[in-house]
């Protein structure tokens, strides 16, 4: 075990990655030393971690290592070949994976409360931290985006409660299981689980079996929360659960179920187990969103909030930077960021978009960036879930491995373009037509970003 030292030094390979920079500042604030690099360095999270006083070092290089860690811990990110690894590996440095190191130095003896599933993840574990927080609880938290409530993505708190957003995806090169069947959880939320991370599992089954392995860390006297109408999720409890499993629903007959006040889900109230429990009024939309609310006050529930409190503390949840986040509204255009990077998420964002803004128009714009993208596995469903969009231009990068052309035989509204020069003429082609630009990315655009908000 490592002992909690001012003069121990942790580097971390590929510390602006939403997770690991989050593990950044849990041991920063153990009072460790912290330095760590990355491939690409970029905001936000690399001004979180810069403003707490982490090193940043810009590429992989064996001499980042010079500085002599007492410990490595890698990130999932990096794999054998990187020339920092090679140099851990032959120098004799020890080396955990992120995941591990949590589990061993933060997790243990504590109530972990995980959120899992493809969609929603960041959300819905930064509407449970704020729950928690509102309500007296002072909980530690990982979460993979910076919860506009905490500006931070991660703390350690300051009570037994730790909520943690728990990826399906692997651990390490050297630790090929899914990072949450470390996290041993006492609360367990499970989203949804659709076909992702095609760059390690060969197909859906291949998920399942790894939330089943999820499902038997959590205790008999745990939780298990999950939508009623998810059938993958219902056959993966079917595979064998050994924990209490509460539903939830919008509508519809369940434990835990959300009836929408408004269409766009800006509204809506909440009855348990047949009885009401109150409303809320919030900035956010769809019906995901509220699915995420629902299972988020569950799990408070479960730790001894009552909802009316849950609802109550929603009422001022502010949502994660990067979830449809307003970036800049000038001249007849209102620019969204918003981290969508699988077909079913691009879908309820754009779902919920329309129903906020009616009749205007909805720009799309799609940087294919995750793996899974990039691999061209989802061609058909992307091009379906951009049908809310009056037009959807889609980013073709140098070196995509597939003609994105293909996406032309399922949809109509579907532009193709290479150029970040073009796309930031079509957006300010729009000045003056009221209509709405949603950037949908999980990295950096080639700074498309900072463009805009000086440009339109």
């Amino acid at each position: 075990m490592i002992t909690h030292k001012q003069s121990f030094h942790i580097h971390i390979l590929g510390i602006c990655g939403t997770f690991m920079g989050g593990l950044a500042l849990i041991a920063r604030e153990f009072g460790y030393t912290v330095s760590g690099s990355d491939q690409n360095v970029y905001p936000p999270m690399s001004t979180q971690l810069e403003q707490q006083g982490i090193q940043l070092m810009n590429g992989y290089k064996a001499e980042n290592l010079d500085c002599q860690p007492d410990l490595v811990v890698i990130g999932n990110a990096i794999s054998r070949g990187n020339p920092e690894v090679e140099a851990v590996l032959n120098r004799g440095i020890p080396y955990i994976s992120g995941p591990q190191w949590l589990a061993e130095h933060v997790l243990q003896k504590r109530w972990v409360l995980a959120v899992a599933g493809t969609h929603g993840k960041t959300t819905t574990t930064s509407m449970l931290s704020w729950i928690l927080e509102f309500n007296g609880f002072k909980p530690g938290f990982l979460i993979g985006g910076i919860p506009l409530n905490f500006g931070i993505s991660a703390r350690l708190g300051e009570s037994d409660f730790f909520v943690i957003e728990a990826d399906e995806y692997d651990s390490a090169f050297f630790d090929k299981r899914s990072k949450f069947v470390h996290y041993r959880p006492r609360t367990t939320i499970l989203n949804n689980l659709e076909y992702d991370h095609a760059d390690i599992f060969e197909n859906l089954d291949a998920i399942k079996k790894q939330f089943h392995h999820l499902v038997r860390t959590v205790p008999g006297e745990g939780l298990i929360i999950a939508p009623e109408s998810e059938q993958h999720l219902s056959e993966v409890l079917e595979m064998g659960c050994w924990t209490p499993v509460v539903k939830t629903a919008i509508d519809n007959e369940a434990e835990w179920q959300a009836v929408l006040l408004k269409s766009d889900g800006s509204a809506f109230a909440v009855n348990y187990r047949g009885q009401s429990q109150g409303s809320v009024n919030w900035t956010l939309t769809g019906r995901h969103n509220v699915f995420n609310a629902l299972s988020a006050i569950a799990a408070a529930h479960h730790v001894g909030i009552a909802p009316e409190a849950a609802l109550e503390a929603l009422q001022s949840f502010q949502n994660v930077k990067r979830r449809m986040e307003l970036i800049v509204s000038r001249n007849g255009i209102s620019v969204y960021d918003d981290f969508a990077h699988h077909p079913t998420a691009i879908k309820t964002t754009l779902d919920g978009l329309r129903q906020q803004v009616g009749q205007e128009k909805i720009l799309a714009v799609v940087e294919p960036r995750s793996n899974t993208m990039r691999l061209g596995v989802h061609t058909e469903s992307l091009a379906q879930s951009l049908a809310q969009a009056d037009e959807a231009i889609v980013f073709q990068p140098e070196g995509l491995g597939w003609d994105m052309g293909q996406l032309l035989k399922y949809a109509s509204n579907i532009r193709i373009v290479s150029s970040l020069d073009e796309i930031m003429e079509l957006i300010k082609a729009e000045r003056g037509q009221n209509a709405h630009v949603l950037l949908m990315s999980n990295g950096s655009f080639g700074g498309i970003y900072q463009r805009l908000r000086e440009s339109i």
